[in-house]
């Protein structure tokens, strides 16, 4: 037998051997949203591990947003698998971005993917209340006396509205994690502006023709509207320098 057929001895860790076979069980269906674990006591007997190293797998899988641990015991203590999407995919995306792990250009790249899809689909799915409620959050966007942080709030709530009026939830959640993770970069991109302001009455002027578009339901021109949208903020802000 030659050297190269054999592989390093991987070692592994007790609390990710327990993270694994809960892993394995959601994913071929033995567990799913809204199941409660075993208590400590009974799990850890189960997996044949302390019940220190048992918490610390919990504890991991708690920060990913995929147990709820619950204070107490009986039916309502205990660990829960939970049934709507966490914050854990929020965090470690904010994360991954502040440590530079995805470059600008990635960023924007994304954003424009995920962005003319939305506005493409909104174009033919959104409602009426969904074209009422866009207006609204552009309507308060236009009060002069608005702060730079509260422009931004509500810049991310106007694209993050459009993905809701898709009726993909799951495109929805991706859209609201990734607007949270680079909600530093865009203040950092306002600061940087010599008038951000006037930049500002651009940005108002792209979301009236972006709305505009969906409510005439052209998704062709939506698609355009907000991808020359992202592309010019992106520029003029040099976001992620």
């Amino acid at each position: 037998m030659t050297a190269e057929a054999w592989e390093p001895v991987q070692r592994v860790r007790t609390y990710e051997q327990v993270m694994a076979q809960i892993e394995e069980r959601i994913l071929d269906g033995r567990l799913k949203a809204g199941d409660k674990l075993p208590s400590e006591r009974d799990l850890a007997a189960l997996l044949g591990v302390s019940r220190p190293s048992l918490r610390e797998s919990l504890r991991v899988l708690e920060a990913l947003g995929i147990v709820d641990i619950r204070p107490g015991g009986g039916a309502e203590g205990g660990a829960v698998l939970v049934g709507e999407p966490g914050l854990g995919f929020v965090n470690l995306l904010k994360l991954q971005l502040a440590l530079g792990q995805f470059h600008q250009t990635e960023v924007l790249e994304t954003r424009i993917a995920l962005e003319t899809w939305c506005c493409e689909e909104a174009a033919v799915r959104a409602t009426e209340q969904d074209h009422r409620e866009l207006g609204l959050i552009l309507d308060r966007m236009d009060n002069p006396d608005i702060t730079t942080d509260e422009f931004n709030r509500l810049d991310a709530a106007f694209h993050v509205r459009i993905a809701e009026s898709t009726g993909n939830s799951l495109t929805s959640h991706l859209m609201g994690s990734l607007r949270i993770a680079i909600n530093r970069q865009m203040i950092e991109a306002y600061a940087r502006l010599e008038n951000w302001k006037e930049t500002a009455t651009v940005v108002r002027r792209e979301h009236r023709e972006i709305l505009d578009a969906l409510q005439r339901r052209e998704p062709t021109a939506a698609r355009q509207c907000v991808g020359d949208h992202i592309r010019s903020f992106y520029n003029i802000g040099n976001v992620g320098a």
